[in-house]
């Protein structure tokens, strides 16, 4: 398919440089610390109730329900500002980009009417229970079961590197609520639970860096109401996969590590290292051709587009691109990585060294990603 152009008006970059100097006058007062990798690293609630008062969650959300009714692309610009300058917005992240459009595309009024809100003001977050232990990339294996019982479902199982969960008031579950089919993507339904329901234990799962925002979360016996099921039973598996379009073709598949080259090409230019630059421009023009695929991905999905292959793409894509990045600045600058370092140009390149072997895994391997390519571009 052919992705639109997107040229930014004059509105536009005047919201960019709104939202711009808004953080570095909370950077300097020291509302938060900057980091790689921090739409899933920093996740700092506080903070994210101050974007809230700022009217920067569900951006694009219709205004019955708290939202801004703005387009997918000042989204965007918001986005690549917070991944620019490392911003700590991990806590609010997942309900806005993934959780807040699910229910309003397939949720009830109840459900959008309970959770839009809160989500708008900072007060709910959201995880995403799909992985489970011992499955690897299988998705569609889903061993968590759901059983009817009066009034709701009993859920048993567990699901693995789920994010944030440690901050997340609720998490959309898929689970299995039909026995197992021969297709095993049929009888699986997503319900939202309650986080801190009898019977749910969360468990972290640390980094090499001592930081966790990845966790096991474990359910014995928990009690889910009716009202809790999102959109049609036995249609989790088409659901979910319309959600995971908004989490493989954003900004921070390919801004992970974008602080790391943004300080590196600011120490190799007070070094005046000419030959430096020349390699490290090489990263800077990949990534502008990433950004115009994502950003014309935004576009389509704003207009209600099928965009699961070009998402698949630049998520396959940009997450190598973002795993080479601390390489070539490795060899490039004398640099020593240090998680405490003073210096910004060390403290990346160390959060982003021991970042990066996850890029390509989480959010589908670039395995999974390259069957989605392929089955497109025979389809097509």
């Amino acid at each position: 398919m052919k992705l639109p152009t997107v040229q930014f008006t004059k509105e536009q970059e005047l919201f960019r440089q709104e939202v711009r100097t808004f953080l570095q006058e909370e950077l300097q007062k020291g509302s938060f610390q900057t980091k790689c990798d921090s739409w899933l690293s920093g996740s700092d609630p506080g903070f994210s109730k101050l974007i809230a008062e700022q009217g920067w969650i569900g951006l694009t959300w219709p205004k019955e329900y708290g939202g801004a009714e703005r387009s997918s692309i000042d989204r965007y610009i918001l986005t690549e500002e917070f991944l620019a300058i490392g911003a700590p917005v991990a806590a609010h992240w997942f309900a806005d980009r993934q959780t807040g459009p699910l229910l309003m595309r397939f949720g009830t009024e109840v459900q959008k009417n309970f959770f839009l809100p809160k989500i708008i003001k900072g007060e709910c977050f959201f995880a995403i229970g799909l992985s489970e232990p011992n499955s690897g990339s299988d998705l569609a294996s889903v061993r968590t079961k759901a059983e009817k019982v009066e009034g709701g479902w009993i859920v048993n199982g567990a699901k693995t590197w789920t994010s944030n969960a440690q901050d997340a008031h609720y998490m959309v579950t898929l689970v299995r609520t039909e026995p197992l089919k021969e297709k095993k993507h049929q009888g699986l339904s997503q319900l939202i639970i309650n986080l801190e329901s009898e019977g749910v234990t969360i468990t972290p799962i640390h980094y090499l860096t001592g930081e966790h925002h990845f966790n096991d979360v474990f359910f014995d016996n928990v009690f889910v109401p009716d009202e809790m099921v999102v959109g049609t039973l036995g249609n989790g598996w088409t659901q979910g996969l319309a959600e995971l379009a908004f989490e493989r073709s954003g900004p921070e598949r390919i801004l992970s590590t974008f602080p790391l080259l943004n300080e590196a090409m600011e120490e190799l230019k007070r070094q005046q290292n000419i030959e430096g630059l020349a390699q490290a421009s090489k990263l800077v023009a990949e990534l502008w051709s990433l950004r115009n695929l994502s950003i014309g991905v935004a576009k389509v999905l704003e207009e209600g587009g099928e965009v699961s292959v070009p998402a698949a793409l630049v998520k396959s894509v940009g997450t190598k691109f973002e795993q080479k990045i601390p390489e070539v600045v490795r060899l490039l600058l004398d640099v020593y990585p240090h998680l405490k370092a003073d210096r910004a140009l060390d403290r990346f390149l160390a959060e982003s060294t021991l970042h990066a072997p996850g890029f390509t895994i989480r959010g589908g391997t670039s395995e999974v990603l390259y069957g989605i390519i392929a089955k497109g571009v025979l389809a097509g």
